[in-house]
């Protein structure tokens, strides 16, 4: 395990003006490995449709090149995103990507898997930790998953037009369960792997997360845990941001 190196106060300052950093609002990195769904998601975060012109530009290959800052739409929301590039993408050994990228001036982390964890993701958390940066793992691609488990578990036998509506509620119901446990136990398992404590697990989807956050959600939207990963942070944040004010630490 490679040791955790204490940036110096100069180099905290230097984070904050290279990263625009501003008092009075919450700063969220999304990290993660190239290709998990990073800009999408940010793009969701922010109510955003990948095609809208304020959007993150995404694609195939890792769009991300050096730390990206994208603002809310929405001017009374006291946040800004962070688009942190992947792993893969910057000649950068796993212990050095942190600090390197000035992760330790940040109110809470996203850390983006896929089907299992990197050691970069692992190297992130445990850093958060740390810095005592509150950290949210979150698989996305959740409802493709779950309808790639659907038709493994089901085939063809779920487009027959025999099956009633609530038949098809209680197909979804059981591979969404299926689903969950996975990859929840997944993430259990690497986390114990890797000596870090267990954690939740955030399960989304970007087009839902869109819904979400533009409260257009119907009877008919599958939600999962957007909702959750929409507030959980900023309270975090907030209690954090609260207890760091009465203390001298350089990290807040």
């Amino acid at each position: 395990m490679s040791p955790i190196i204490m940036p110096t106060r100069r180099e905290i300052a230097s984070a904050k003006a290279r990263l625009e950093y501003r008092e009075g609002i919450f700063h969220i990195a999304v990290a993660g490995i190239a290709g998990s769904g990073k800009s999408s998601l940010i793009n969701a975060l922010r109510g955003l449709m990948n095609n809208d012109t304020r959007a993150a530009p995404t694609g195939v290959t890792e769009m991300t090149k050096r730390i990206t800052r994208y603002p809310d739409p929405n001017a009374a929301n006291p946040w800004v995103w962070y688009d942190v590039p992947g792993a893969g993408t910057l000649n950068i050994p796993d212990s050095q990507y942190f600090n390197d990228h000035g992760l330790y001036i940040f109110d809470c982390i996203i850390v983006l898997i896929d089907n299992r964890f990197m050691d970069t993701d692992v190297a992130i958390l445990r850093h958060c930790a740390r810095f005592c940066i509150p950290a949210y793992i979150v698989r996305s691609k959740s409802l493709q998953h779950i309808t790639n488990i659907m038709n493994d578990v089901y085939g063809t036998d779920n487009d027959d037009n025999s099956l009633t509506a609530e038949e098809r509620a209680e197909r979804w119901n059981d591979v969404r369960g299926r689903y969950e446990r996975q990859s929840r136990e997944n993430v259990a398992q690497n986390l114990q792997q890797a000596g870090l404590p267990d954690q939740n697990l955030y399960l989304v989807d970007k087009d839902t997360m869109t819904r979400v956050y533009g409260n257009s959600v119907s009877n008919q939207t599958k939600v999962l845990d957007e909702v959750q990963l929409l507030t959980d942070p900023f309270t975090k944040a907030r209690s954090r941001r609260s207890l760091s004010a009465s203390s001298s630490s350089p990290y807040a």
